[in-house]
């Protein structure tokens, strides 16, 4: 298996597609031009895990949105996690008795934010180690195919590489859209209302009356740009399947 060197010659999903034919296990690198390193890891094909060598949704954040988990076990669990070197995953099932099936479901939907990252990289180099031991937070059940190679883009289907890729300005208010909401391409009609729900609870200013002026004013602007992402993914249903 060859892969390219460069991320401008290839698509994200022309990359995890070969890894998967390949059956690869390791690491896939991108390196971006100022040394920032980011890492897919792979099992028989399959993604285990994606670290980003930057800032990206933590778990309890995906768990605010996803699961409506409230903010209080979400602080107690993390504060433990961190004072006994624990996953937090792994405190909210055994130590706070949340369903292993909603931790899954929230660290498949951080993964998919990740590879969705990655996806927006342009020109970065691009290499695989082989038996590189995944970290201690990939998932025991790995991402089915469907979840990390449905809705790449790949240069059969005629899409651009990264160094030419444009999006079409639908496409582009889509992603907007969802970076808006903090959803995935994966997320459905469910998950984009509760995303939608959870930003008018915290943006809506009629429910801060204590605000101040100007934070009223950044909280109307909040509250406007998420009722405009909801209206545009919820326009055509097919955007939402």
């Amino acid at each position: 298996m060859q892969l390219p060197g460069r991320l401008a010659a290839t698509t994200l999903g022309d990359l995890l597609g070969a890894l998967h034919r390949a059956a690869a296990r390791g690491s896939l690198e991108i390196v971006e031009r100022g040394g920032r390193t980011h890492r897919v890891f792979l099992a028989d094909g399959v993604v285990t895990a994606v670290e980003l060598d930057r800032s990206s949704p933590t778990l309890a954040e995906v768990l605010r949105r996803e699961a409506e988990l409230d903010d209080e076990v979400l602080r107690r669990s993390l504060l433990r996690a961190l004072a006994q070197r624990r996953l937090h995953g792994q405190v909210l099932v055994d130590d706070f008795r949340i369903a292993p099936s909603v931790v899954g479901r929230a660290l498949r939907a951080q993964l998919g934010q990740r590879l969705e990252a990655l996806e927006r990289l342009s020109d970065c180099a691009v290499r695989f180690r082989v038996a590189v031991r995944a970290p201690r937070e990939a998932l025991a059940e790995p991402l089915e195919p469907e979840h990390f190679l449905h809705g790449r883009r790949r240069r059969r289907d005629g899409a651009p590489a990264a160094a030419d890729r444009g999006a079409s300005p639908s496409t582009l208010a889509e992603q907007a859209a969802r970076r808006t909401l903090g959803v995935t391409a994966f997320a459905d009609a469910a998950e984009i209302k509760r995303a939608y729900r959870d930003l008018v609870r915290r943006t809506h200013p009629d429910l801060h009356p204590s605000s101040s002026s100007d934070e009223r004013r950044e909280l109307a602007r909040r509250f406007a740009a998420a009722a405009e992402a909801y209206r545009l993914l919820t326009t055509d249903t097919t955007q939402v399947a």
